[in-house]
């Protein structure tokens, strides 16, 4: 498991700079991290398991999480769905429950709206990698990019589990 992870970590340093990829933000004494342009492109994959568990992902993305049609948590969830964050909890119905409470459905976008800088998939697992925007700690006035990512199991077609950096909310 250790290995896997080495090596997802490893391709998320290397190749989480697409080609085409667009400028977000100078920080002076860091590069700036870049959103791609082109989402079709991070799509694609010779494997057509890969590229199948990548447009999952992307479409739960844009359809529930960003769109907010939490109806169609079961398309993409399984029942038994686990979560990492520590603010969420697991199972798809609490998942429903809990981003109830913080969203309404919208009109669904066709791509994400969110910055996202790659999208990487081996065997079952996709990672979405995002760029954040960060303000320095209070009496400093500026701000830098960083980035955000989101990890997900695949299990028969659908999204099993889920990791991100999140800490505990107050």
């Amino acid at each position: 498991m250790k290995s896997v992870f080495s090596a997802m970590l490893l391709s998320l340093m290397v190749f989480s700079m697409p080609t085409g990829a667009q400028e977000h933000r100078s920080t002076g004494a860091q590069e700036a991290v870049t959103a791609a342009e082109d989402h079709r492109l991070l799509l694609q994959s010779d494997d057509p398991q890969l590229a199948a568990n990548k447009q999952l992902v992307y479409d739960f993305w844009r359809e529930v999480f960003e769109g907010g049609h939490l109806e169609l948590a079961d398309k993409y969830l399984t029942e038994s769905y686990i979560q990492h964050n520590p603010n969420v909890p697991s199972g798809r119905q609490s998942f429903v429950d809990f981003f109830s409470q913080f969203t309404t459905a919208k009109p669904i976008k066709e791509t994400v709206e969110m910055p996202l800088v790659s999208i990487v998939a081996e065997k079952d697992w996709v990672i979405l990698t995002f760029v954040q925007d960060v303000n320095e700690p209070e009496g400093k006035n500026s701000a830098y990019t960083t980035t955000w990512f989101d990890m997900f199991r695949i299990e028969d077609g659908k999204i099993a589990e889920h990791w991100d950096p999140a800490r505990k909310m107050p």
